[in-house]
């Protein structure tokens, strides 16, 4: 199968052809992004790199597969909502072109949750309606989607139940213990306002995320939220700095001592992931008594911490392989990662290929 993937960013679809099996003979890929590409070409050195969108074209026959995800902020609700006036969106109507000249058996393309004027557009030029799909299903990330294809027999993927904690580097929140980070990424803080009266009751939105508490940061009040591990990610954005990383809240731990990373107890010895652990109770009750009444500990709210998703927590919310973006920066893996697809539900569609 020949295959040209348009704003291809790091190759997701390459990889979600590879979760099923789908032999590729030639990858085309249309990116301007020298880091995205970086990434693309550690993973994939056969991928054939065709440059800007707007300077490419293929005949009828050359291709099999066509798929993109043409620039979203002209659209989105959470932008200026410019349209097609923006620049960016303008890229959808090249991808209608090279649609048009190579006719592909097959096509697929990703865009965000928008007006229905926008989305009529986009539906009366490629002749197929939209199947939106939220990622919450296949993953513990929040991101709402429409795909517009010609694949047939794509329905509503089965739900998961994956949540945050399912995807933490340590199997739990404990910030201590994660590794390989920026430290400037990384830091988290004191989380405030954690409860009305300390007693508020852990509320879960239909999409599944948890807003348990505000980060003790400056900034807009969206990017201080911190959503408890039992739930769901906010959307993944280009993350450029500014504390716009997701935030998830962190254990209490008895530990005060960290050595090379690694919470340590008050004799210096690691501590235990079961009984350094301090459970956050939402129902005013302690732990099950034990026969060693030291273990139950009250813990004051003022004390619970946050911290922000690492990189290789990100692409787990993108259902991409561990390290997949490791070949560049923090800051460039974040932003791909914001731009890029949840590849688990790429695949959920591509699977209708005959």
């Amino acid at each position: 199968m020949n295959v040209l993937s348009l704003f291809d960013g790091s190759a997701c679809t390459r990889v979600a052809l590879d979760k099923l099996g789908i032999p590729v003979t030639k990858y085309y890929a249309s990116e301007i992004d020298k880091y995205a590409i970086k990434v693309a070409m550690a993973n994939y050195p056969d991928i054939v790199q065709v440059g800007d969108v707007q300077g490419i074209s293929f005949k009828e026959g050359e291709i099999d597969l066509l798929v993109g995800g043409s620039p979203c902020q002209g659209f989105s609700f959470a932008g200026r909502q410019l349209n097609f006036a923006d620049h960016r969106s303008k890229l959808f109507f090249e991808y209608v072109r090279i649609l048009k000249e190579c006719k592909p058996k097959y096509f697929l393309l990703e865009n965000v949750r928008m007006k229905q004027e926008y989305q009529d557009v986009i539906s009366d030029a490629l002749g197929v309606k939209p199947i939106a799909i939220n990622s919450r299903l296949m993953s513990a990330q929040n991101r709402q989607r429409l795909y517009w294809t010609n694949i047939p027999d794509v329905t509503q993927p089965e739900d998961k139940g994956i949540v945050l904690q399912d995807i933490l580097e340590d199997g739990f929140v404990d910030r201590d213990k994660s590794h390989c980070l920026d430290a400037n990424y990384f830091k988290g803080g004191n989380l405030k306002s954690y409860f009305e009266k300390h007693r508020r009751q852990l509320v879960f939105s239909k999409d599944g995320l948890c807003h348990v508490g505000d980060a003790d940061i400056n900034g807009h009040d969206i990017l201080k939220r911190v959503y408890h591990p039992e739930g769901k990610a906010p959307t993944l954005t280009t993350m450029g700095g500014g504390h716009t990383e997701p935030k998830v809240l962190c254990g209490a731990w008895r530990g005060r001592y960290t050595v090379d990373g690694v919470r340590q107890d008050h004799k210096h010895k690691v501590a235990g992931m079961t009984t350094q652990r301090l459970e956050v109770r939402t129902d005013g009750k302690t732990n099950s008594l034990t026969t060693v009444q030291k273990d139950n500990v009250a813990v004051d709210v003022s004390e619970l911490q946050w911290r922000k998703l690492t990189p290789l927590e990100c692409e787990r919310l993108q259902t991409l392989p561990d390290n997949y973006t490791n070949h560049v920066s923090n800051t460039q893996r974040y932003k791909m990662l914001g731009n890029g697809f949840t590849v688990d539900v790429i695949a959920h569609i591509l699977k209708g290929i005959k």
